[in-house]
């Protein structure tokens, strides 16, 4: 096979019950010149044996172990990928969803017509089994991202799902995913590379569609997962480290995280966030009066609310 264009970057663990069915959503893209690295956390169930007829088929396909010196997890899987790719471009695909078979192929014609770093995409969910019926109309509407919305990226009002964004290359020349995490890792990660300058484009179709169950990650957060939670209160930590230096952290942000760290105060995510800031003692008081009003606040507009 010749250098391939995209590196779609899969980490896998005990997904023998859909991973087959989301490796042939990739095989079937429009856009041929690609690899697919398919790096397994160390599962213990038949995940190898029921791929093998499609790695055997199609040498695109690559099955590896994730080395000891990257950590185990989504963040260490992914890394080890980075530094295997061939491709100019790179995506991530989770083990059990399906791509858009124009998923590669309207990604790269964006990142090759215009001077960008990534294009993002609308990623779709659903539930049990998958209705293949594709809309193929290559008619969308796009806007362009750059640091400046980094506050939306933030707040989920403008969403960067991990596998929603096709990046190039040299996106990840000095990022990369923080492997302790282990939720919001791409969070942290997209929010840190945005905010480095890279600008890119977001297109209005959706691409790629997300399988929801209780064992994903997400599932596992909401379902208030200890792990998840406290992985959830560091990356918070790092976005306030790196938007700190990089002199990007709004009020609205810091509102925002405070407002978030109500609901996490057994890690002790408020006082964390106020030692990073190394405020004023008038701007730290200010901080703690709107922390300790805002729940009361909250409830006052939810009875109001309920009362129209």
């Amino acid at each position: 096979m010749s250098k391939p264009q995209v590196t779609i970057i899969m980490a896998t663990f005990n997904r023998g019950k859909f991973i087959l069915e989301t490796l042939l959503s990739v095989q079937k893209q429009t856009f041929l010149n690609w690899e697919c690295l398919i790096i397994d956390d160390g599962g213990t169930d038949n995940t190898r044996a029921i791929i093998a007829p499609i790695l055997e088929q199609d040498n695109r396909f690559q099955y590896l172990q994730r080395p000891n010196k990257y950590l185990k997890g989504l963040p260490g899987c992914r890394n080890y990928g980075l530094d295997l790719a061939k491709g100019d471009y790179i995506v991530f695909f989770d083990d059990d969803d399906i791509a858009h078979p124009q998923n590669l192929e309207l990604c790269v014609l964006e990142l090759m017509a215009t001077d960008i770093s990534f294009c993002r995409y609308i990623r779709n969910v659903f539930f049990e089994e998958f209705d293949y019926a594709f809309n193929y109309s290559k008619v969308y509407t796009s806007f362009y991202i750059d640091k400046k919305d980094v506050e939306k990226m933030l707040k989920n009002e403008l969403p960067f799902n991990s596998c929603a964004v096709m990046w190039k290359v040299a996106c990840f020349e000095k990022n990369r995913f923080v492997e302790r995490l282990m939720y919001a890792e791409e969070w942290e990660l997209y929010s840190r590379i945005v905010s480095s300058g890279h600008s890119g484009i977001s297109i209005e179709k959706c691409l790629f569609y997300g399988r929801k169950h209780l064992n994903s990650n997400t599932g596992e957060f909401y379902s208030h997962n200890p792990v998840r939670r406290e992985s959830y209160t560091e990356a918070i930590l790092l976005v306030v480290q790196n938007l700190k230096e990089k002199q990007l952290l709004s009020h609205g942000i810091i509102r925002y995280f405070v407002a978030t760290a109500i609901d996490f105060k057994e890690y002790n995510l408020f006082e964390n966030i106020l030692d990073l800031l190394e405020l004023s003692t008038f701007e730290k008081l200010k901080w703690q009066i709107f922390y300790t009003i805002l729940p009361f606040r909250l409830r006052l507009y939810r009875i109001k609310k309920g009362l129209k």
